[in-house]
């Protein structure tokens, strides 16, 4: 359960790193609501998986898995420029998010 919770605050951080980039300085209600309400959902989540999960395991897991989502979504969106070697590089951030799961 606690890997699951932890892959679920890693799409919230995601949520709360472009909300927080949305929210132009915190001065756009909507998308500081979101940030607010993504980082206090997404921290729960992270605390109640440290609970069974070694703590450097489980805040890399969490920060590879925003960090990858944040830029997909970007790239997605056209925000972000989309780049082979990205691609590549996200591949690498999975492939150790994956290995610290199947090291534990």
């Amino acid at each position: 359960m606690s890997w699951l919770i932890l892959a679920l605050s890693g799409l919230l951080e995601a949520v709360w790193a472009t909300a927080l980039g949305k929210s132009e300085g915190f001065s756009r209600l909507g998308p500081s609501l979101v940030f607010g309400f993504g980082l206090l959902a997404s921290m729960g989540g992270l605390a109640y998986a440290m609970r069974d999960l070694p703590v450097g395991t489980a805040y890399a897991v969490w920060v590879g898995i925003g960090a990858v989502l944040t830029v997909v979504y970007g790239m997605l969106t056209g925000a972000e420029p989309v780049s082979a070697l990205k691609v590549v590089f996200l591949a690498l951030i999975i492939g150790g998010v994956v290995g610290l799961k199947a090291a534990h």
